[in-house]
């Protein structure tokens, strides 16, 4: 009689993950692919619930950047700001860098509203942790397909020529999203045992706000100009709008380069996240 196949046995030591980087790094990516079935039904419950006691529904979603467009845009008509020339009409301008700064502060807060959400999920049941950040980043991505959605309309409103850039802004978006779910991740270890860092990212971000073009022009002039070469969403955020508006990257080196290191970013944070979630648990 043929014996039946016994389950795999896992072995736990108190060796360092690190010392077999490549056998972590194919851990990782096949707990990834497991956490898919799990991740997509928690997608699916979070936005049932979320919306299920909405009247407006996904409406909410482009309420902030259509509000702070019509205040800006109000400000600037009356002469109290001046934000330069930009080569589309600027309510336009507004809503899409709100949109992508949205998404980056959004993928920022993310890995620890996930964890705090998840907390007795994780200690009670054995499951890939990458479900959790996996389920929350589908939200995210709901949403800013719906911002998608109604920025084209507002192209054809605006009538904005359509380009092949226009498909492309998606894809560029998600680096975006990279960059910020990596200093999220990286922010993981220390902020699920201190609240501070929850407290401070609200004040960091918003002042980070005013250092990012998503309500100017980049400025061109020195000193002012040194901000937005150092700060590393200014790129990405000018190059989505670029591909949006204009079909094409206004400077394709510094947006290429911050791609590639947030994409760095993103793994280093996420190994720094995987080795983190025992000793977390435990605490």
């Amino acid at each position: 009689m043929e014996l039946k196949r016994s389950r795999p046995i896992v072995v736990y030591t108190a060796e360092s993950s690190l010392r077999n980087p490549q056998q972590l790094l194919r851990d990782m990516v096949q707990d990834l692919l497991a956490s898919r079935e799990l991740a997509w039904r928690l997608l699916v419950r979070n936005i049932s619930v979320r919306y299920r006691q909405s009247l407006l529904g996904p409406v909410w979603t482009f309420v902030t950047p259509l509000a702070t467009a019509i205040a800006f845009t109000l400000l600037r008509s009356s002469g109290v700001i001046e934000v330069g020339n930009t080569q589309v009409p600027y309510p336009f301008y507004v809503v899409v860098g709100v949109v992508l700064w949205q998404l980056f502060t959004s993928s920022l807060n993310l890995p620890l509203k996930a964890m705090k959400s998840a907390q007795t999920l994780i200690k009670t049941i054995k499951m890939p942790i990458e479900a959790i950040i996996l389920s929350s980043v589908g939200e995210l991505l709901f949403d800013q397909a719906i911002n998608f959605g109604v920025l084209i309309l507002l192209l054809v409103l605006f009538k904005i020529p359509l380009t092949f850039g226009i498909l492309l802004a998606p894809f560029a978006s998600v680096l975006l999203l990279s960059l910020g779910l990596g200093l999220g991740l990286g922010l993981v270890p220390v902020g699920s045992l201190y609240t501070d860092i929850s407290s401070a990212i609200p004040i960091v971000t918003q002042f980070w706000f005013f250092l990012t073009p998503v309500i100017y022009t980049p400025p061109t002039r020195f000193p002012y100009s040194l901000l937005t070469h150092l700060n590393p969403v200014s790129p990405l955020l000018v190059g989505v709008r670029s591909l949006l508006s204009q079909g094409t990257l206004d400077d394709p080196t510094p947006f290429f380069i911050v791609s590639g290191l947030s994409m760095l970013l993103l793994l280093f944070s996420w190994v720094l996240y995987r080795l983190s979630i025992p000793i977390l648990i435990e605490r």
